[in-house]
């Protein structure tokens, strides 16, 4: 595989911050409304695009086996960022949420990674948007921060084939937030969500092909 283009980090963080200063007014128009978008959150979502992009850099391949931690590692620094959880609580989080993790029943990351080599043979947008999916339907990968952490994973699949990753816009939130909202409230394996998965996926994977912009990537 060719080398990767890097993350043009600061186009990132431009974009995050216009939608930080917009969320007020974008907030209304979504169907299910979310919590601002913090200095915090803000942060430690670039970490985690920070960490994708050293891992674009090194040639890993997040879905090879050994690299699991990596992929959980993702979701703590959206948590938490660089630190490491320093309450009692947050350390009992954070072992609840390997836990959940390496499960064995649905929604764990074997099953993660059976879903991304299924996908192989898809389009690089298809991909990304089914792996989405996967993550944020119930049982979810994380205990919490899933939506962040499921971007972030979207965005390595994207870069690491070449396209732009997904960075949230003042243009493409809402069209990011709703379909996002009826993944979450789905199971896996339902019966809903063996009708409406195929409908998601296109949805997610048409925002995630319109949204591209190279001004994210640097060459």
């Amino acid at each position: 595989m060719a080398q990767p283009d890097r993350l043009n980090l600061p186009a990132i963080a431009s974009s995050l911050r216009r939608v930080q200063v917009e969320f007020d007014r974008i907030n209304q128009t979504l169907s299910t409304p979310r919590d601002p978008l913090s200095d915090r959150v803000l942060n430690q979502l670039l970490a985690g695009y920070a960490e994708i992009d050293r891992c674009l850099a090194d040639g890993v391949d997040l879905f090879a086996l050994g690299r699991s931690r990596q992929l959980l590692a993702l979701n703590g620094l959206v948590l938490w960022g660089e630190a490491e959880p320093g309450s009692a609580q947050a350390q009992r989080q954070r072992l609840a949420t390997e836990e959940q993790f390496y499960t064995q029943g649905n929604g764990g990351i074997a099953e993660l990674i059976a879903c991304h080599e299924s996908m192989a043979n898809e389009p690089v947008w298809k991909r990304a948007a089914r792996v989405y999916i996967q993550i944020l339907s119930q049982p979810q990968l994380y205990l919490e921060g899933n939506h962040r952490t499921g971007s972030l994973v979207m965005s390595y699949i994207l870069a690491r084939a070449g396209k732009p990753p997904f960075v949230l816009s003042v243009d493409n939130a809402k069209a990011y937030f709703d379909p996002s909202s009826l993944v979450k409230n789905s199971r896996k394996h339902s019966l809903r969500m063996l009708l409406e998965q195929p409908k998601l996926a296109r949805r997610l994977a048409d925002l995630l092909r319109d949204s591209a912009d190279r001004g994210h990537l640097k060459s």
